[in-house]
Formats: C-alpha cells, sequence, structure tokens
C-alpha cells in the first residue's frame, strides 16, 4: 500500500489520536491532536516540553487513528516515523493547522503558546512499512484496536 492510500481514512477527520511510547519502546501514551493531511503525511503541533514531544525525541515512531476530539478512537492505527519540522517546512505546516483549524489551530493554541512563552514545534508524520514495524499496535488507554 502506498503511503497517500494509508493515509486516506483522515480525509474525513480533523483530529487524530496519536499513540507515543516512552523510550522503553513499549508504554504507549495516547493524546489526541489536530491534524492536516499533506500528500503522504500527516502533520500537526505541540510545544516543546510536552510529553509528547519528549517521547517522539527518544522514540520517533508513533501510531496514529482518527478520533473525535475528545479523544475516542474511530478507526485503525496507522503506523508512522515522526520527524521535526524545520524552517519552511514548520511554516507551511503552521499555515494549513491555521486554515484547517481556524478557531483553534489558528487563534487559541498560539495564543496560549505566546502566552505561556511556549515554544511551538511542527511534526510530520508518515506512514512505514508494517512488514519492517510488525509489533502489534495498541492504545495505552484501552480502546480496542
Amino acid at each position: 500500500m502506498t503511503p497517500a492510500t494509508l493515509l486516506r481514512v483522515f480525509h474525513q477527520h480533523k483530529t487524530a489520536l496519536l499513540t507515543t511510547y516512552r523510550s522503553d519502546g513499549t508504554t504507549a501514551v495516547d493524546t489526541p491532536v489536530s491534524i492536516v493531511l499533506d500528500g503522504d503525511r500527516v502533520v500537526f503541533r505541540t510545544w516543546e516540553d510536552s510529553g509528547k514531544a519528549k517521547r517522539l525525541r527518544c522514540h520517533p515512531l508513533a501510531d496514529l487513528r482518527p478520533c473525535t476530539f475528545r479523544g475516542s478512537p474511530l478507526g485503525d492505527p496507522v503506523r508512522g516515523e515522526v520527524r521535526l519540522l524545520e524552517g519552511g517546512d514548520a511554516q507551511r505546516a503552521a499555515r494549513m493547522l491555521t486554515r484547517h483549524h481556524p478557531m483553534l489551530q489558528g487563534w487559541a493554541v498560539p495564543l496560549s503558546h505566546r502566552v505561556l512563552r511556549y515554544r511551538t514545534l511542527h511534526f510530520e508524520l508518515r506512514p512505514v512499512d508494517t512488514e519492517r514495524h510488525a509489533e502489534r499496535v495498541e492504545s495505552a488507554e484501552g480502546w480496542p484496536d
């Protein structure tokens, strides 16, 4: 399957449940994130000292599944490698998130990051070959796969 085909499930959703892994590589932590599809990748943002940013620095393999705004899963997970975006790529991701989520990502999140003096980071998730990463995808919150 091509990456674009794997990500097709996210076309109808603005929020996804990001499952990141602690430094041991097995303890999973779920967090809902606002997403935007950009070709064969999904982009999202967080602040520099957030738990998910710290976990992604240690273990850049994560799972993503469509979910409700509050984090209830709506579909099967897609395993992907996450990479921190910088420079023009980060600016493009910021513009896309602002366009796709005008109130939340265009106004509320940037304002709160500025007031709290958080450094905003943008990430991309690209699907990986599931044969290479065959370990079972699980949710830390007990949601069914």
